[in-house]
């Protein structure tokens, strides 16, 4: 039995999916959609399906582009026919992001890439569901030599102890160091208990000759300086 040309045997998402790639290819990202994005990520991890309406669901849930990259695995997973293949993809693609981001600051003298930094910190910690207290170490010449998670908490509290800061600061042989912690409400204005707790860390890593640079506070809309707010 003859078979059917080739355009009615395809199925019908196969010619959707060739015509966004080309709009992907001569228009580039910023002439799609968010949920057109993600149809592009699925593509592959989905090769059989029409992934359209996956992809709507997706940017349903998150709210955007950016917040379906920051989900979680177990977030993800909660979507309706979103298998591990599919979910591993997108968490692929937050890490290259993320990644490619710290290649910008990192081995480098820190405060004078100041936004690139920014950029980093935003990318990998600012839509985090829970607060986390980060460290950044750097040497005689500001450059990052270590960038390390201290400590992880609850949706608003990292529980963090200034000898424990000082004491990685000399295993890692630091000269200065940048706290950094996110507020998973979105608010990046300092709460009492960060100005107290920055200013406890400052006075203890002064006895062993540690500078504070700065202490930034990391949201959803943006981050605050402590420096730039004359709190320490």
């Amino acid at each position: 039995m003859p078979q059917p040309p080739d355009d009615e045997a395809a199925p019908h998402y196969h010619g959707h999916r060739q015509r966004l790639r080309e709009r992907f290819r001569k228009a580039g990202g910023a002439a799609l959609q968010d949920y057109e994005l993600i149809e592009l990520l699925l593509f592959a991890a989905i090769p059989r399906r029409d992934v359209k309406p996956l992809a709507k669901a997706v940017i349903e849930r998150f709210g955007s582009y950016a917040g379906a990259l920051s989900a979680s695995r177990e977030e993800l997973a909660a979507i309706d026919g979103l298998g591990d293949a599919a979910i591993d993809t997108l968490l692929a693609v937050r890490e290259a992001a993320v990644r490619l981001a710290r290649t910008e600051v990192s081995d480098k003298p820190i405060l004078g890439r100041w936004e690139k930094l920014m950029e980093y910190l935003t990318a990998d910690m600012a839509r985090a569901k829970q607060e986390h207290f980060r460290l950044l170490f750097l040497d005689r010449k500001n450059r990052l030599i270590h960038d390390e998670i201290h400590q992880k908490g609850t949706v608003d509290r990292a529980p963090v102890y200034p000898r424990e800061v000082a004491k990685r600061c000399l295993e890692l042989n630091a000269s200065a160091v940048i706290l950094v912690h996110n507020h998973p409400s979105g608010d990046t204005q300092p709460s009492r208990a960060d100005i107290d707790i920055t200013r406890e860390i400052d006075k203890a890593l002064k006895v062993i000759g540690v500078a504070v640079h700065d202490h930034v506070v990391v949201g959803r809309d943006g981050h605050t300086s402590f420096k730039s707010m004359g709190l320490f």
